[in-house]
């Protein structure tokens, strides 16, 4: 794969904003989940540095192969066409072979019946919002499907997980299995099919980010 720090970041995810039934903006899933420690990122970004590659950037890049690869599977999903105008060949090739695994993982299911795809829910209980990539009905279960473009999953991939499963949950829907795909850019990269651990345990470390982050925005008024 090209580099991808010289990868153009010609298109930006949109942020979505999250309002609860008054109207009231509150936080999504991943801005409560940026509270916790990660130090596996402290120590790949200095690696980066080491290097001599502009954090910033290759961060941008990155984001801008997962934004495209979610978005062309969920064109697929919902049968419409996918624009590639917006984007560079590298960030293309890059989000096209994360997509293969998704596919190659798609063809191993017997059933597998979409029922919702980029689903924005809210949780008037807690106050948060998320975004769920995939629910979907997969061999007989209700299944929560988040897609990872990554090298490696971590604990916080799971607590975020455990947030979109709750939205599901007091939004009606039923949820039987929990799944982190994880679709690597590269052939080095690789592919991992997770089954989300301790799942309930994972929500309260998510309940106890969402506390630390109200905590914060409070000291952080003017």
């Amino acid at each position: 794969m090209a580099k991808l720090e010289e990868t153009s970041a010609k298109k930006a995810k949109t942020h979505t904003v999250y309002k609860n039934k008054d109207g009231v903006r509150i936080p999504g899933t991943t801005t409560i989940i940026g509270v916790m420690d990660k130090p596996a990122l402290v120590a790949w970004a200095n690696g980066l540095g080491l290097q001599g590659i502009e954090v910033g950037k290759y961060v941008d890049a990155l984001a801008e192969i997962g934004s495209l690869a979610h978005l062309i599977i969920e064109k697929y999903l919902k049968k419409e066409t996918m624009n590639y105008d917006d984007y560079s060949p590298n960030t293309v090739k890059a989000a096209e072979n994360a997509v293969l695994k998704f596919f190659h993982w798609l063809e191993s299911k017997k059933d597998f019946r979409v029922i919702g795809s980029e689903m924005v829910l809210i949780s008037e209980k807690y106050q948060y919002g998320g975004t769920i990539d995939l629910y979907c009905f997969v061999d007989g279960k209700y299944t929560l499907i988040d897609l990872k473009t990554c090298k490696a999953c971590y604990g916080e991939h799971y607590t975020q997980v455990s947030a979109y499963r709750n939205l599901l949950l007091e939004n009606g829907h039923p949820v039987d299995d929990c799944r982190v795909l994880r679709i690597g850019r590269d052939d080095s990269e690789g592919f991992d099919d997770y089954s989300v651990p301790k799942i309930d345990t994972h929500f309260k470390r998510f309940l106890i980010c969402k506390e630390l982050y109200e905590v914060n925005k409070e000291l952080n008024r003017k």
